[in-house]
């Protein structure tokens, strides 16, 4: 299914919205904490557990990612953003078939397996479009369509807890309100699918410089880079430094504050939920913007180091004052989702636009390992802590100082990356033969 190239006078900023209807969409995902805890009281798992369709999820988030960028560089972004609307939405009816029949592996399945893999190839589907469009402001581009994967949830996590609390928490209340996310998801993805344009040539706009311009890497010689793995041990530990508050972020505000005089209660978790969305979406647009003007280096300088430090305020400090455990939060997933706004351009910058989809999609590999890492640290250690017969913010301590440990590997990658040899550059004919070969509607 190749996409229909742009028309003579079509605006490429009709292509961010395109790629905001699917990136909103799946960005649900990040509102999966509001459905652990009646999911856990509905059919009797724990936190880890419950935490099993989200890992699964960004785990095939990676791998179709990976394995499916050359797909998609292939087809066009009308074809992937088509596969992602059919697995993201039949991810939903799958798992409400499970949580009214009471079968969670269905649950696992759907939402984690299926739902995954739409979250993948639909998360890389107008990176390179993007790129092509906005080759003068590749961070801005893709920074306002990664936005909307990060402020999924700004709107998923108050809808979710609208309809949890209107349908009911138990088994069929659960299934009823993942129906609705499936119907509702597969109409607004469609709007995407329908106004997806290709670029005319590879220079779409009259100004600035050519897509294709510069040294250009492919897919398979970047993974021969230590520059490639340096930005995969980046991405992954900012990845689990972030994902490990999000995964739990209800049930997490609500224990460090539950001993207090003023406990948060179910409702006011969910706004944090959202609050999180927020911060993640605008740092998605913010970070990366500013990252067109110093540099994707010292932007990850920032994420990373200024990030172990505000891990630490939180771990010291934040059960004695709300307001710096939300701020303390709100900063970290501002650069949890720069972070991730930031990587398609830095690929740019050093592999250049010739295949930088595929090179992104290996590269979400990391991803998938940080959405294992992360949810794991946290809720494994959780679970440890409460059989011990602790609470409160001793559940999540040393968690914390593990996640400061995993920026400050992160700090030191980053500092490690350096412009790539030319013996990995493709020559300009046969990148331009291949381009042909491989990418036959951006002709």
């Amino acid at each position: 299914m190749s996409p229909p190239v742009a028309p003579a006078g079509w605006s490429r900023w009709l292509v961010p919205p395109a790629a905001l209807s699917v990136h909103l969409s799946i960005g649900q995902a990040y509102a999966w904490s509001v459905f652990k805890p009646p999911l856990e009281s509905a059919l009797g798992l724990s936190g880890t557990q419950s935490a099993l369709p989200f890992q699964l999820g960004i785990v095939m988030l990676g791998l179709s990612a990976a394995f499916g960028g050359t797909l998609v560089e292939r087809n066009g972004p009308r074809w992937a953003m088509t596969v992602a609307l059919v697995c993201f939405s039949s991810g939903f009816l799958l798992s409400a078939l499970g949580a009214a029949t009471e079968q969670y592996w269905l649950i696992v399945l759907g939402y984690g397996f299926v739902g995954g893999i739409g979250l993948g190839i639909g998360y890389i589907s107008p990176v390179s479009t993007l790129i092509k469009w906005f080759p003068d402001r590749p961070g801005m581009a893709t920074g306002i369509a990664i936005m909307g994967f990060g402020g999924g949830a700004l709107i998923a996590s108050p809808w979710s807890a609208q309809m949890l609390e209107s349908f009911g928490t138990d088994s069929s209340g659960i299934a009823l309100a993942f129906v609705v996310h499936g119907l509702s998801y597969a109409v607004f993805m469609a709007l995407g699918v329908l106004l997806v344009r290709v670029p005319r040539s590879a220079r779409p706009v009259d100004s600035g410089p050519s897509a294709l311009d510069g040294p250009q890497v492919s897919a398979r010689g970047a993974m021969r880079t230590p520059q490639f793995w340096c930005l995969w041990i980046v991405l992954c530990t900012n990845v689990t430094a972030g994902i490990g508050i999000l995964e739990k972020a209800a049930p997490m505000i609500t224990d460090f504050f539950a001993d207090t005089s003023a406990p948060v209660s179910a409702t006011a978790a969910a706004c944090f939920v959202a609050l999180l969305s927020a911060a993640n979406m605008a740092g998605r647009i913010g970070w990366s913007s500013a990252s067109d003007l110093i540099g994707r280096k010292n932007i990850y300088r920032v994420y990373l180091g200024v990030g172990a430090l505000t891990y630490g305020l939180i771990a010291l400090f934040g059960d004695s004052s709300k307001p710096l455990f939300v701020l303390g939060a709100l900063v970290i997933l501002s650069f949890y989702g720069g972070g991730f706004a930031t990587i398609p351009a830095y690929l740019k910058d050093l592999f250049g636009t010739y295949q930088v989809g595929a090179i992104h999609g290996r590269l979400l590999t990391a991803w998938s390992t940080a959405g294992v890492l992360g949810p794991l640290i946290v809720n494994w250690i959780a679970d440890r802590q409460e059989e011990a017969g602790r609470s409160g913010p001793a559940l999540y301590g040393m968690s914390f100082v593990i996640m400061i440990g995993l920026l400050v590997v992160g700090f030191a990658a980053n500092e490690l990356v350096r412009p790539v040899h030319p013996r990995h550059h493709v020559p300009a004919p046969q990148e331009a033969a291949d381009d042909r070969r491989q990418q036959p509607e951006s002709a």
